[in-house]
């Protein structure tokens, strides 16, 4: 028989129980497609890629009260390391990778310190380029390493490796892209194209890693789309087309959306005439099969690195009272894009920064550049841009680092705005045909003659319309996350994270931290209190852009963990 005072124990217990959080919970199928807003479940948070947080603890009132809460040093095994990736939270642990692929299980759980629980090393041989981030699959973490290029499965409770899948099928494929995770498969991205890799996308079986479908964005000859690639060089072998940064996904039409990137070699069309399908291009895609739905090639025949790999966005709107669902895309070559999701159609593009050169403007019907000329193998654009053997030097707006890239915008649920970080400035282009000692082609980009600087904009992705912009004194290679309080968080190369007021853009919170910022912000809640994340490191990329600003030259690279709270 169970005594009064057993049973108010036990109670007590129940209680206990009841309110903690499920530390071991699986991170199921419906808990993906509806993220619970004290967590980061996804690397953009939500399948839709808004990196917009429901939480509202800080707000454009009380944030200039937000002070440093913790950090934690990762990564650091070698000299000017960058960190790109989102950390991943679940109910208090985050999980988070460095740039040699390893993965660390951090106790965030009392708000005021963080503890690694574990680390997963995969043994990567050599330096990557990045690692974006990891997903939530069931018990798992899913990470990604480079050199050889793996899949990798890790128990989120223990960190011991539950599978590992090699997909190393070329000397330099990278896997750079955080993993995306659609009911029982992990979709995977391929990268390292500019050093003549032909990418792909797959999809493995989340239990046990099997590959269930692999597709080349590159085809082979005979194959749809090959016709673009008229060249006799067999470029198509090692054609690019990277995909760097992760898709987004639509739970209603069960499709995905993913970005490939630039034709290889970059600056040279002439060795590859054609349009070159499918680089440059959103693509549509089905995550059980693979099978493509519709694309959209941005810059047909690319010859300034404008690779479209940033996020595509999506959103649903009411127009008219009819419910509207598209995606938005701020493009690498200057140029802001709304399509329907259903079928691709173009909606809207219009030019988010000023200056831009290499074309003329986009077709509103068609998406296109208003210049392109369907009968030239080679294309020229506006003129302007496109060096060549007769004109070897022109000046190209904007630069090959854009425009946005694979830092990413955010779009607003609260404002429907999008809210876009983008690098403004010109460069040179000069012409250099092959260069023997390298078997390099194309080109060559000399400094711009002014400090890079960031346009951060306030755009209404269903009209095209800018509706505001400030200007940043750094380059700007972190992004944007918006919140339910009113706020938009970026960070720039001096060390600076800000927040700024979503409808004004007026600063509303600053602090400089002494290392440059590769990677996105991101928040989170634990215990009814919300936070707000960032890793520094910048990338070598963005480090080198210091170069035209004497004042960042000596900076100094930390790989940490920042967190912050009222």
């Amino acid at each position: 028989m169970v005594n009064a005072g057993q049973a108010i124990r036990g109670l007590a217990t129940l209680a206990t129980l009841a309110a903690a959080p499920a530390f071991a919970a699986e991170v199921t199928r419906e808990r993906l497609e509806n993220p619970e807003p004290r967590n980061w479940l996804h690397n953009h948070r939500t399948y839709d890629g808004q990196r917009y947080s429901p939480l509202a603890g800080v707000t454009r009132d009380n944030v200039k009260s937000l002070k440093f809460a913790y950090a934690v040093a990762i990564g650091g095994a070698s000299a000017n390391e960058n960190l790109e990736a989102t950390p991943l939270v679940e109910d208090g642990y985050i999980y988070v990778v460095d740039v040699w692929g390893v993965l660390y299980k951090i106790d965030a759980r009392d708000g005021r310190t963080a503890r690694i629980v574990w680390r997963m090393d995969p043994g990567q041989e050599r330096l990557a380029q990045s690692n974006r981030g990891a997903a939530l699959w069931g018990n798992l973490v899913i990470s990604v390493a480079s050199f050889p290029a793996r899949a990798i499965a890790t128990n989120k409770d223990t960190g011991k490796v539950v599978w590992e899948t090699n997909l190393n099928d070329q000397p330099e494929v990278m896997l750079t892209a955080a993993p995306l995770a659609i009911k029982d498969k992990i979709v995977v991205g391929a990268s390292g194209g500019d050093k003549g890799v032909r990418d792909w996308i797959a999809a493995l079986d989340g239990a046990t890693g099997r590959l269930v479908w692999k597709k080349f964005n590159i085809p082979a000859p005979g194959e749809p789309g090959s016709e673009t690639w008229k060249d006799k060089n067999n470029a198509w072998q090692t054609g690019g087309g990277a995909m760097y940064v992760t898709g987004t996904y639509d739970v209603a039409s069960n499709r995905m959306i993913w970005g490939a990137g630039n034709p290889v070699p970059m600056f040279d069309p002439t060795y590859r005439p054609g349009d070159n399908l499918y680089t440059n291009s959103a693509l549509a895609m089905n995550p059980d099969d693979g099978a493509l739905a519709w694309h959209h090639q941005y810059t047909p025949g690319d010859m300034w690195d404008y690779d479209e790999i940033g996020t595509h966005v999506m959103f649903d709107v009411e127009v008219g009272g009819q419910k509207r669902t598209l995606v938005t895309h701020s493009a690498r070559n200057g140029f802001l894009y709304t399509f329907e999701r259903g079928s691709g159609q173009t909606v809207v593009a219009k030019a988010y920064i000023d200056g831009v050169n290499w074309t003329a403007g986009i077709d509103q019907k068609t998406g296109k550049p208003v210049d392109y000329d369907p009968a030239r193998d080679v294309q020229v654009y506006s003129g302007k841009a496109n060096a060549n053997p007769a004109e070897p030097t022109k000046i190209m707006c904007p630069s090959p680092s854009g425009g946005n890239n694979f830092w990413p915008s955010s779009y607003s649920q609260r404002t429907k705005m999008l809210y876009i970080p983008a690098l403004t400035n010109c460069v040179d282009v000069t012409w250099t045909g092959m260069n023997k000692a390298t078997g390099w082609r194309g080109g060559t980009f000399g400094r711009g003659t002014a400090p890079y600087t960031t346009q951060l904009s306030i755009a209404d992705p269903l009209t095209g319309e800018t509706r505001k912009k400030i200007t940043l004194p750094y380059a700007d290679y972190s992004g944007a996350l918006t919140t339910a309080g009113g706020l938009v968080f970026t960070a720039i190369n001096d060390g600076s994270f800000m927040a700024f007021d979503d409808t004004t853009l007026d600063q509303s919170w600053r602090i400089n931290l002494g290392s440059g910022f590769t990677a996105p912000p991101m928040t989170f809640e634990v215990n009814g209190k919300q936070y707000i994340g960032i890793l520094s490191g910048g990338s070598s990329t963005a480090i080198n852009k210091n170069i035209t600003s004497p004042e960042l030259k000596e900076q100094r690279n930390q790989t940490l963990l920042w967190v912050f709270s009222l």
